[in-house]
């Protein structure tokens, strides 16, 4: 029986390089490609894809949203997260929203085949990357964490749970109703608050502590 896979990864370059790796498979059948999450749920929409193999990060939205969209809209289809985020929020968040399969783009192509395969069958697959972030993130007891959320002002969590969700400032001071000053100082509040210093180290915090699932 012939897989028909649907590609949806916002760089060029690597889906022609992955569209050469599956080609190379007599048993799978590349039946499109997208660049963002509009042109992903089109393209499921018109093909209704057995497999479709599919970034966190798109363009215009997370691939965290498209799944659930893909999972409810189209439950033939059977979702693999193919992206370089290893953390375990972006794992969890991934699989909650209905996706079987995990691969980090760094697996071999016989990883990324076998998952094609497992997933078609039904069945959930997490690659060995994947497994082992998910057990890094056991700590032993006395280990420090993060600080709780509320540590934070109710409107430095807003400005965070939008950051996460991959607003710009901009974006954000139009949504609170605030000036893009006052924005930068939330922003700088909420690193000093948490000692966090990246905006990707924010996004994982929110992730694990409630603030945003990406499905908003």
């Amino acid at each position: 029986m012939t897989i028909r896979i649907a590609i949806a990864d916002d760089h060029r370059l690597f889906r022609e390089a992955l569209r050469s790796i599956l080609t190379k498979d007599p048993a799978l059948t590349i039946v499109g490609e997208a660049s963002t999450g509009a042109e992903t749920l089109s393209l499921v929409a018109e093909q209704v894809p057995d497999v479709l193999l599919l970034d966190i990060a798109l363009a215009d939205c997370s691939g965290i949203q498209v799944a659930r969209k893909v999972v409810v809209g189209f439950p033939s289809v059977k979702v693999i997260a193919l992206t370089g985020y290893l953390d375990k929020a972006f794992i969890e968040e991934m699989l909650k929203s209905g996706a079987l399969g995990y691969v980090s783009k760094s697996a071999s192509a016989e990883d990324l085949l076998r998952s094609i395969r497992t997933v078609a069958e039904g069945q959930r697959y997490l690659c060995t990357e994947a497994t082992q972030a998910m057990l890094r993130h056991v700590q032993p007891t006395g280990t420090p964490s993060s600080p709780p959320v509320t540590i934070l002002s109710r409107r430095e969590q807003q400005v965070l749970k939008l950051l996460a969700e991959g607003s710009r400032s901009s974006e954000i001071a139009e949504e609170l109703g605030i000036s893009l000053a006052t924005v930068e100082v939330y922003r700088r509040n909420i690193k000093a608050k948490l000692d966090i210093h990246s905006t990707a180290e924010l996004t994982r915090y929110a992730l694990r502590e409630g603030l945003s699932s990406f499905l908003v």
